[in-house]
């Protein structure tokens, strides 16, 4: 599902990163300022998005949400070349379009976890579909560049036409395969709808949409919070690490990651593998009852933002030995899988199922500020391109990755919260039994001697 997404929303950003042969052969005649905004119209339409997306998916189902978004980022992607051809402002509107259909992506994937991933599997599922956005990375970079050598129409139009095309092919099996609840779903067994149904049915009703959106209560919930600025700060470091690193070992280290062939890949296999494995060890803590979904939530969001603080700095201070500073990008970004598998990005679904979209929307919102600021805020501090200016950038970065990290240690939870209940959920609660007493996890929420209860922060 998302490495799907993932090629489309790479696709759109990578003409002329992807295809120096455009720049070669003057086919647009850009400066760096109109290729930036032409690059940074994508994130206009992406943040504003977010919210909206996630309300709607709640309200209305995240299946056709998430399919005609996608199917619009599609169509956007194959008139692509038409319009770079046409007039860069077309290009620019196409570009806003693309961000306006994938900013949906992420709320909507959220309501759709609320809805069938049972809370014992839940960071395994998440980490197996989130870590889909590395493979479409992985898959896309290296098949543009043999499409700008060997595609029709010049080549690099070949990247938007072949990419576009799996979109609407992936949008015809979503349309064919997807449902929005395993209630609805025509073709599980019962035995799955019944399994998926009543793990679920202390934290959501899946037969149920939501209605009215509790925005006080949300907006005033620490766990909440919690994600929102853990949120934010990852994204400043993933930032750093993923778009400027490699232009300090460019600069500084005098070695180039993108030439260094399969080494530029390293870093998003290291992403992938961590966000799986993440997601595996930390279910099977929950169900062997090593750890609370509380404690696991913070256990490996603090792995995937600490580690990668610590290792940020030590980078920092390789300048004479590139190879060491590789390994320490590799491993960071790695670490930063943590994350997606069993950290702040799975949170929204234990602390509130039927909301889930909503408060992905609202930190994904924080998260791409982040994002946008990081470079903004380094190419200032790096003018210079010295080693001691990128040090002060890599401590920066140290300190915002614990500034959230602490945060979400200190205000983060697993529990559903009392607010994110309908009445019928609430006194369901109170109903289920244990089978065999004592005190037993369910997804965050733990029932003790025949009691689920529930968080009031």
């Amino acid at each position: 599902m998302t490495s799907g997404s993932s090629s489309l929303f790479n696709d759109s950003k990578s003409p002329e990163s992807s295809c120096d042969t455009v720049q070669s052969d003057d086919t647009f005649d850009w400066d760096s300022k109109t290729q930036g905004l032409i690059l940074g119209s994508f994130f206009w339409g992406y943040i504003m998005t977010q919210l909206p997306g996630g309300w709607i998916a709640g309200r209305y189902g995240g299946k056709h949400v998430f399919g005609w978004s996608m199917l619009g980022c599609a169509v956007a992607t194959l008139l692509t070349p038409l319009a770079a051809r046409t007039h860069m402002i077309l290009l620019i509107i196409l570009r806003v379009i693309a961000g306006l259909c994938q900013g949906v992506v992420w709320p909507c994937m959220s309501i759709l976890f609320s809805y069938w991933a049972p809370p014992l599997e839940r960071s395994k599922l998440s980490g197996f579909v989130y870590a889909g956005c590395q493979v479409g990375v992985l898959v896309t970079f290296p098949l543009s560049g043999l499409l700008c050598v060997y595609g029709f129409d010049g080549g690099w139009p070949s990247i938007f036409y072949l990419l576009g095309g799996c979109g609407l092919i992936w949008f015809v099996a979503w349309s064919f395969l997807v449902y929005d609840s395993p209630v609805t779903h025509p073709r599980i067994s019962p035995q799955e709808r019944e399994y998926i149904v009543d793990s679920l049915k202390c934290q959501i009703d899946v037969s149920k949409k939501s209605t009215e959106t509790p925005w006080r209560k949300i907006f005033t919930s620490l766990p909440v919070w919690a994600i929102i600025v853990t949120h934010a700060c990852a994204n400043w470091g993933t930032y750093t690490f993923l778009t400027n690193i490699p232009t300090y070992m460019k600069d500084v280290l005098k070695f180039d990651i993108k030439k260094a062939g399969f080494l530029s890949a390293l870093p998003y296999i290291g992403f992938w593998a961590m966000t799986n494995v993440s997601g595996q060890l930390a279910d099977c803590m929950r169900t062997k009852g090593y750890l609370s979904t509380t404690n696991a939530r913070k256990l490996f969001n603090s792995i995937g933002t600490l580690v990668p603080g610590a290792l940020i700095i030590i980078t920092g201070h390789l300048d004479s030995h590139p190879g060491f500073a590789v390994a320490m990008l590799t491993i960071g970004v790695a670490m930063s899988g943590c994350q997606y598998g069993s950290g702040f990005i799975v949170n929204p679904v234990d602390i509130a199922p039927r909301y889930a979209g909503i408060i992905f929307g609202i930190s994904n919102t924080s998260g791409t500020l982040g994002g946008v600021l990081a470079p903004v805020v380094i190419g200032i501090l790096t003018e210079d391109k010295t080693s001691e200016q990128w040090q002060t950038v890599f401590y920066i970065a140290a300190v915002i990755y614990t500034v959230g990290a602490v945060f979400y240690i200190i205000f983060g939870s697993g529990e559903v919260q009392s607010w994110a209940l309908d009445t019928d959920e609430i006194i369901l609660k109170h109903t289920v039994p244990v089978e065999k007493g004592g005190t037993v996890e369910q997804g965050g929420n733990e029932q003790q001697d025949g009691v689920c209860t529930t968080s009031n922060i």
